[in-house]
């Protein structure tokens, strides 16, 4: 096989110019990928069982090559001031020739193997300058580059693959170059190449990969999402070849991009955000055509983008949830229909959606009742009844019973959940009890209000949401333990952040444990004014807590809390979720994720809201308006929330953003003495015609800011 390559006249060697790849016409196909280029569904490279650990190849010796950074720098400064680039231009053709000479030029130490998954060997510093100057470089110089990567990614390959290989791997997916279009042949092969490999070899990619520095990181998973956006919707599809010639192009960069996930995943913090990894590009696909492929053919060899969630925005898996809620509600609302009328009785209307009627006195106790009495219609679309008010459903009075039964639930009177000031968010209370029912009813209002896409003003730790998909399909074995993950004091430190400390200190603590702590594994509670103790082991009131096992004495612990001693509670509180919202599309989503979906996002975005509000006996262009908005823009962080909060219930965002929250503002007719006034139900702010911008902000401040609790007309 031969790439043509015409050669340059010295002259094209003065300037930069623009990039123009080798013929590649004439390049022969790559060897084919493995058929199957799918992950399983939550991929967690970590640890591999020894069989999966192939036997290392030995290392073909490396060429020597001495240059430093300090040399190529000064080869890079010559150049530009002489305007000739020979000496830039051989080290660039010489050091991307092939996989070896890759290595020779960027290992740290070529006498030094580096085959752990600790330390790649690669000089990070030097591959970051010479890939910074090369975009600046004349345009056979870029060129000599790219033909060099072709050549390498042609050799033939004759058993498993060194480390040097997934050395040059890992540095060539950092090539700047290919985020240009016209170098996407080469980067598909690269990609193709890396997808194929074993899983033993992805197992130290993963791991090296998470070394690279935050910006390059992005810079890669970036030129890898946008790799996918285009050859989806290519702007010159002239560009490409055929889809159909090139159909292993997209799962290829998926998988690769599911590595970078899978490395992002093992840091904490994590190197970027998993929104990071979203392609909004994909909420412009038939999504559930996707989800359905997913559905029917799992992980086998047919390509879906719900094998790899990561990818998927929460916008566009609400849609896909939205929508699967959508049939799941027309198909039994279809069989209720086709019951009654096999029966020859009238269809009625009413057994079309899930109607539950309470009294304001007895809201707890009533919604408990019309839930559990009508569980087989928890998947139809929800309508609210107060009992003896007139009032047609039309989404308000849902999200009235929403918004009352939940502050009813969370109130400390209560006894369900303890509100703890420090993390300001709520947990479940380890108090015994002889019925779990109403913790239930929580998680089916959790699950109703994402079924009916409504958004709840509830505060749950992160952690809540992580037991909540644990796992994430109920388990057919009702014996099967639901609601328990691993949890760290991490996510302690998110509830009890005092408590967390404390601990903390436990463990960096350098004089002696046992003698100054005097603690057994054992731990207190108070129960209605009793002190109960638990042992966190067999025996474990008669076990120190020693320097030696205090990390165990922590664990256990912080397990006891978040786990163990709320069990019955949660898993009332599990199976009350899925009962509505048991779906495959679950296993799409983060614990992340299904927060956003039930409580909405924190980041505000008010000119988003200014842009999609609604006006009702005003125009955009009035004066009090105009004031209103100059005022909310001006607002701090914990103002905007505080308004949001009064007029909508939450201060949090919908998925959708702030469109989705369907806000207005109505002109009220009472005097501007008055302070404004909302109803909630609606998303609906009452505004008085306030003459000055003064008195605006003085009486929307006094309003927003004293709104607790609720003024029923």
């Amino acid at each position: 096989t031969t790439i043509n390559q015409k050669k340059e006249g010295t002259g094209n060697r003065n300037s930069p110019t623009q990039l123009v790849i080798p013929n590649i016409k004439n390049v022969r196909d790559l060897p084919p990928i493995c058929l199957d280029v799918r992950q399983k569904q939550r991929i967690s490279i970590d640890t591999l069982p020894q069989e999966l650990k192939a036997p290392i190849p030995p290392e073909p010796s490396l060429p020597i090559r001495t240059k430093t950074v300090k040399d190529f720098q000064d080869d890079i400064e010559k150049s530009k001031s002489s305007g000739d680039w020979k000496a830039v231009h051989d080290f660039y053709s010489t050091t991307f020739d092939s996989f070896l000479e890759i290595n020779a030029a960027f290992k740290k130490d070529t006498n030094s193997p580096f085959n752990t998954i600790e330390d790649s060997g690669i000089d990070a510093k030097f591959v970051n300058v010479v890939y910074d100057a090369l975009l600046n470089t004349p345009q056979d110089v870029q060129k000599s580059v790219l033909k060099g990567i072709i050549n390498g990614l042609l050799q033939e390959w004759k058993g498993p693959r060194t480390k040097d290989d997934l050395r040059a791997y890992c540095i060539l997916l950092q090539n700047p170059q290919f985020s240009n279009t016209s170098t996407y042949v080469i980067y598909a092969h690269l990609l193709r190449q890396i997808a194929a490999l074993t899983e033993a070899d992805h197992h130290f990619l993963v791991h090296w990969s998470k070394k690279i520095s935050q910006r390059r990181f992005k810079q890669v998973v970036d030129r890898l999402l946008q790799f996918i956006s285009l050859r989806l919707f290519p702007a010159k599809p002239e560009e490409f070849p055929p889809m159909m010639k090139c159909t292993w192009w997209i799962p290829s960069a998926t998988k690769v991009l599911a590595l970078f996930n899978a490395a992002n995943s093992l840091i904490s913090p994590p190197i970027i955000s998993y929104m990071d990894f979203y392609n909004s590009t994909l909420d412009h696909i038939d999504l559930m055509e996707e989800y359905h492929n997913w559905q029917c053919y799992g992980n086998s060899h047919r390509f879906s983008f719900c094998q790899y969630p990561f990818i998927i925005s929460i916008a566009a898996k609400k849609v896909i949830i939205q929508r699967d809620s959508e049939q799941q509600m027309i198909s039994i609302a279809r069989q209720s229909l086709v019951d009654k009328v096999s029966r020859r009785q009238k269809p009625d209307m009413n057994m079309l959606f899930l109607n539950v009627k309470v009294r304001r006195t007895h809201l707890v106790s009533d919604s408990l009742d019309e839930l559990a009495r009508k569980r087989a219609d928890l998947k139809k679309k929800l309508k609210v009844t107060f009992v003896g008010e007139a009032g047609l459903d039309m989404g308000g009075l849902t999200k009235e019973w929403f918004l009352l039964l939940i502050r009813q639930i969370f109130h400390p009177d209560y006894g369900m959940f303890t509100y703890h000031k420090d993390s300001r968010c709520h947990w479940f209370s380890s108090f015994k009890c002889d019925n779990y029912s109403e913790f239930r009813l929580v998680g089916a209002l959790m699950g109703l209000a994402v079924y009916n896409s409504i958004t709840l003003d509830i505060r749950f730790p992160p952690c809540c949401y992580k037991k909540l998909l644990s796992p994430p399909i109920v388990p057919c074995d009702h014996n099967t333990l639901v609601g328990i993950c691993d949890v760290t004091l991490d996510d302690l430190f998110q509830i009890m952040p005092e408590l967390a400390h404390g601990l903390n200190e436990l463990l960096s603590y350098e004089g002696n444990v046992e003698e100054d702590f005097y603690s057994t594994f054992q731990v207190f509670q108070e129960e209605f004014g009793v002190i109960k103790s638990y042992n966190l082991k067999p025996n474990g009131d008669k076990i120190p807590v020693t320097n030696q096992n205090r990390k165990e004495y922590v664990q256990l612990y912080v397990d006891f809390l978040l786990n163990k001693s709320i069990y019955k509670q949660f898993a009332a509180f599990y199976y009350g979720f899925h009962s509505v919202c048991a779906s495959y599309a679950l296993l799409l989503l983060r614990p992340e994720e299904v927060e956003i979906l039930v409580c909405g996002s924190p980041e505000l975005d008010m000119s988003a809201l200014q842009r999609s509000t609604q006006y009702e006996g005003y125009q955009k262009t009035d004066l009090t308006i105009r004031y209103f908005w100059d005022v909310v823009l001006g607002f701090s962080l914990d103002l905007q929330k505080k308004l949001l909060h009064f007029a909508t219930g939450s201060d949090r965002v919908p998925v959708g953003g702030m469109a989705d929250l369907n806000f207005k503002i109505s002109k009220s007719e009472t005097s501007t003495n008055w302070l404004p006034v909302a109803h909630t139900c609606f998303n609906q702010l009452c505004l008085p015609p306030y003459k000055n911008k003064k008195e605006l902000k003085q009486k929307l401040i006094i309003g927003i800011s004293n709104a607790e609790g609720f003024g029923l007309e």
